[in-house]
């Protein structure tokens, strides 16, 4: 079920923010005016999850310069990620996580966005990337043992900032400060030439 292209879900949830204090009605509809980068992570307390959310810790300041929210979201209970947010990273911990992490214990906000994995009541690794007006732009979703690639998050938000201030497309691998090209033919043509 791709969301591309479509308005994100209605959800509200109890979030941890700032890695100390529990806001009960976080919204993502909230956030509209500037773009959301949600993922999705399996479980507190695991192995591949704390490497991907101090990944996004590390290159959080890329993401505000971008006017990017970054929220994270499992289905533990905000007790849980408030424990696991004191924990220091040498001890398997995300001590430092500032970005908000959504406790999603009804299991219904990873449903909505399709990554639930219903067989274990656990989210997979999908990430979504928002734009301003709530519509979702890119979606990702890898199966549990498989890491993401923050840089790669990066790369396709500035390749939708690109298109949205020049009204020009993306070829493959292209990076900020390359050239995009026309969609047309023409642009085609040009782009090759």
């Amino acid at each position: 079920m791709a969301l591309v292209g479509k308005k994100i879900p209605d959800i509200s949830a109890t979030a941890v923010i700032k890695g100390e204090r529990i806001e009960k009605n976080f919204s993502l509809s909230d956030l509209q005016g500037g773009y959301v980068l949600l993922f999705f992570y399996p479980l507190d307390f695991t192995f591949v999850c704390p490497t991907e959310l101090h990944a996004f810790q590390e290159s959080l300041p890329e993401f505000e310069k971008r006017k990017c929210q970054v929220v994270g979201c499992s289905i533990d209970s905000a007790f849980c990620h408030l424990a696991w947010l004191k924990t220091p990273c040498k001890n398997a911990g995300i001590e430092g996580v500032t970005y908000p992490l959504l406790a999603d214990t009804t299991k219904e906000i990873a449903r909505s966005f399709g990554v639930l994995k219903e067989d274990e009541g656990i989210a997979y690794r999908g990430l979504f990337l928002i734009d301003k007006t709530g519509i979702v732009r890119h979606e990702l979703i890898n199966d549990l043992p498989l890491g993401r690639s923050v840089d790669e998050a990066l790369r396709i938000l500035d390749a939708l900032i690109f298109y949205e201030e020049h009204g020009e497309v993306c070829p493959a691998n292209w990076h900020k400060g390359q050239k995009g090209m026309k969609p047309n033919p023409e642009g085609l043509k040009a782009y090759f030439g």
